[in-house]
């Protein structure tokens, strides 16, 4: 039963690190779109490109985090489950 539990927990929350990583590769893509819009369109190319240049660093960056984060609790998990194993 544990063991079912934890594939089901670890399915989880891989499953949400893939969601992240599909919600942030559709957010670069969007921000570029409006990126070819604004150069299209003759808009405030300047502002438009400022603004989505800071967006996507922020995203890059917590998506990082988030990645980093995850990994770590994946690691820290497995080798806990070594330890308890092992006595």
């Amino acid at each position: 039963m544990k063991d079912a539990r934890s594939r089901i927990i670890s399915l989880m929350q891989v499953g949400s690190m893939l969601g992240i990583w599909a919600l942030f590769v559709g957010i670069i893509w969007w921000l570029a779109n409006s990126i070819r819009h604004a150069i299209e369109l003759r808009d405030a190319q300047s502002a438009t490109i400022a603004i989505t240049i800071v967006a996507m660093i922020v995203f890059i960056i917590l998506v990082c985090i988030l990645t980093y984060v995850f990994i770590g609790l994946r690691l820290g998990r497995e080798s806990d489950d070594r330890n308890d194993n092992h006595e």
